[in-house]
């Protein structure tokens, strides 16, 4: 009796990890497409509406990154190959912004993603030096 307990245990417990690593095609490509906008990789197009009056209060088109925050919007723009451009955009409480991918990219289903960059991993040094 104990060894079937012990036998069913196991069994449920391998059953478990293989679910658990096992993700949906729309999650692995939604997460990949959310990493290729973070490259600037997306061309999307982001729309502030005033949920009042419906009237458009703000709109950012490009290569951009958005990170929301408590009560702001801060929007990462690449201009070109090292001109990139931060926005600050405040939400009041009858305002909302819609971010619209404009453009299908070519994301893989099969593999996740994954970016490592190593200017990212080694720290860079600034050394100014004064007048003793």
């Amino acid at each position: 009796m104990k060894l079937a307990i012990k036998i069913t245990t196991g069994i449920l417990a391998v059953s478990a990890l293989a679910l658990t690593a096992c993700t949906s095609d729309a999650k692995t490509a939604s997460d990949n497409l959310s990493k290729a906008a973070e490259q600037f990789e997306v061309q999307r197009r982001i729309v502030g509406v005033n949920g009042i009056t419906g009237k458009y209060e703000f709109f950012v088109e490009g290569r951009c990154s958005i990170e929301p925050q408590d009560r702001k919007l801060i929007v990462t723009c690449r201009q070109g190959p090292n001109d990139y451009r931060k926005h600050y955009v405040g939400l009041s409480d009858n305002t909302f912004y819609v971010a619209t991918q404009l453009e299908p990219i070519d994301v893989s289903v099969y593999h996740t993603r994954v970016i490592l960059k190593p200017e990212g991993l080694i720290p860079e040094f600034d050394l100014q030096g004064g007048k003793q």
